[in-house]
């Protein structure tokens, strides 16, 4: 009797066990298909808000820049050639001056006494040679000798005076050229020897700016290349032209020298300034340009994203990788990737990956 009762119990344990197991597996199901369900459902809610532009063919200046200095197309120490005592200062201090006008003046009493004493005897000794060179060839009186040393009396004795009036109007230290005196450096009653320098002249016109560029520019420069000059002290710029490319290249920091005449020089402007010079290295009439924002690093580089299968205001993302050339503030030229009209994302493109959904909020 007690066998009979315990065989339904087990019978019992056992439906239950397996209907246990059946409503796992169910549930199990169940909620693997409530996943699979969901999962397209997410994809399809991430839609990303994104700004883009329509590239357009623009025309774009490649530029060189350099920092230069202010420098005279002229600038001359004027020194004296005799010596002696300055009598007289003529010019001050920034005072323009033309070629030809005297600076200052040496006491020229000695040499003016020097001057008249070869003037007296180039006078005597042209008398003697008159009247010896007469007896000799008309009248037969007197040797060869004679004659040759009386002619060569006369004519040392006028190297003589031209010599003591070149060393007397030495005396007179004048301007080389047109400029401004920009520095004295002697005072009346200054004792100067041959060489003392007397002042400094300065032609201000033009003022040309001096500038090194790198070696890795030496096909891009050219004579007559455009420039603007900008003068932060001044909170100015000017246009100047290349008027001088240097034929080698400094071997200590790898650049060559160039000159920059500039088209207006005033007087606010001095030799010496530092000045930036945006040089023009070449002129593209028709380039894609992007701003700089818009692009991405990569590991190989640098990508953008473009919108694409565009309906109304949704898009998907395609990146591009991108081949660049020149830059200039915030924009760069590309090369290679992107073509006119494409829409490029240049807002939120740091938030997307290749395929995502977009969702176009502004576009210019």
């Amino acid at each position: 009797m007690p066998r009979s009762l315990s065989l339904p119990w087990s019978r019992r344990w056992l439906v239950a066990a397996l209907a246990l197991c059946t409503t796992s597996l169910t549930a199990c199901g169940e909620e693997a298909d409530a996943v699979d369900a969901d999962a397209p459902a997410q994809d399809a809610r991430r839609i990303i808000n994104v700004g883009i532009e329509r590239l357009q063919p623009r025309s774009f200046t490649d530029v060189i820049r350099l920092t230069g200095t202010v420098v005279a197309d002229r600038s001359v120490v004027v020194a004296t050639e005799e010596g002696g005592t300055i009598s007289r200062v003529v010019v001050d201090k920034g005072q323009s001056v033309r070629a030809g006008d005297i600076l200052a003046e040496i006491d020229d009493e000695m040499l003016r006494a020097q001057r008249d004493e070869s003037q007296a005897q180039m006078s005597l000794t042209q008398q003697l040679w008159d009247r010896t060179r007469r007896l000799y060839e008309e009248d037969g009186i007197g040797t060869e000798n004679e004659y040759l040393q009386a002619r060569y009396n006369a004519e040392q004795a006028k190297a003589r005076l031209a010599l003591a009036e070149a060393r007397l109007g030495h005396t007179k230290i004048r301007a080389p050229f047109d400029g401004v005196l920009d520095a004295r450096h002697v005072e009346v009653g200054s004792v100067v020897g041959p060489g003392t320098a007397i002042a400094t002249v300065v032609d201000l016109s033009p003022l040309k700016v001096a500038a090194g560029v790198p070696e890795r520019y030496a096909a891009d420069v050219r004579k007559g290349a455009r420039a603007v000059v900008v003068f932060d002290a001044l909170g100015d710029t000017s246009s100047a032209l290349v008027e001088f490319v240097g034929a080698s290249v400094h071997p200590s920091n790898r650049t060559f020298p160039v000159e920059l005449a500039l088209d207006e020089s005033d007087h606010v402007i001095k030799p010496e300034m530092v000045a930036d010079v945006v040089l023009e290295r070449r002129f593209l009439q028709s380039a894609v340009i992007v701003p700089r924002q818009s692009l991405v690093r990569t590991e190989g580089g640098f990508s953008a994203f473009v919108a694409i299968d565009i309906r109304g205001d949704e898009a998907m993302a395609e990146i591009r990788p991108l081949t660049l050339g020149a830059s200039a503030q915030d924009e760069v030229v590309v090369i290679k990737g992107l073509r006119v009209d494409d829409r490029l994302v240049v807002l939120g493109q740091t938030q997307i990956a290749q395929g995502d959904r977009l969702r176009i909020v502004s576009e210019r």
